[in-house]
């Protein structure tokens, strides 16, 4: 019974995995451009983010609801290095962000400059210069370096962190198949989430 609450949670956010990677399939991309045309396109990503808000919702109100058997609560010093790891990954989340671009990412620039997006860029200076994924990793610091950790939202974060790494996975896949060996040599290099201080690339 001790278990139940935080398996609930687990199963429910691998749920919550399957039907956004479905959803990013790009067999379901090229149904909704067959299906709505341009405007099926134009809204997609804003509407697939609105779907990923909403589903999980619940997960997160579940997570209030069975908090779970609390394993550790770090105090001073450690809570304020945890703390501050916790703010270097938001940072991080941030920076990847305004690399790639905010409005880009939630699915806006198309709606607000009202014309055809061009052609995806590979971005591999600043933070892709050391890490693949650097908004992974920003989410991965933020999830680990909580300074509560309770059964429930261990959880989580194991299905979090799954769910991360598996979409990581699928994502290459995406660009190996639009850049090709230009990627092929971009993963040789920089590794997946951990940053190496190796030479940034402007490929």
């Amino acid at each position: 019974m001790l278990l139940q609450g935080p398996m609930i949670i687990f199963v429910s956010f691998i749920v919550y995995s399957a039907l956004h990677s479905v959803l990013a399939a790009r067999r379901v991309k090229s149904w909704v451009r067959e299906r709505f045309g341009g405007t099926g396109e134009r809204y997609y990503r804003l509407i697939y983010n609105i779907i990923g808000v909403v589903t999980l919702l619940p997960i997160l109100a579940l997570l209030a609801i069975v908090p779970g058997q609390e394993i550790y609560r770090w105090s001073a010093p450690w809570l304020y290095m945890a703390l501050l790891l916790q703010m270097l990954g938001a940072a991080v989340i941030l920076i990847g962000l305004l690399q790639t671009g905010v409005l880009s990412f939630f699915g806006l620039s198309w709606l607000l400059n009202d014309s055809k997006p061009g052609a995806e860029k590979m971005i591999t200076s600043g933070l892709y210069g050391w890490m693949r994924h650097p908004l992974y990793t920003g989410g991965l610091l933020m999830l680990w370096f909580m300074p509560l950790m309770t059964t429930s939202l261990l959880a989580f974060n194991l299905a979090a962190t799954l769910y991360l790494y598996v979409g990581s996975v699928f994502e290459e896949r995406r660009l190996l198949t639009s850049f090709g060996e230009k990627y092929a040599a971009y993963q040789a290099r920089v590794p997946r989430f951990l940053p190496c201080p190796r030479r940034e690339s402007h490929i």
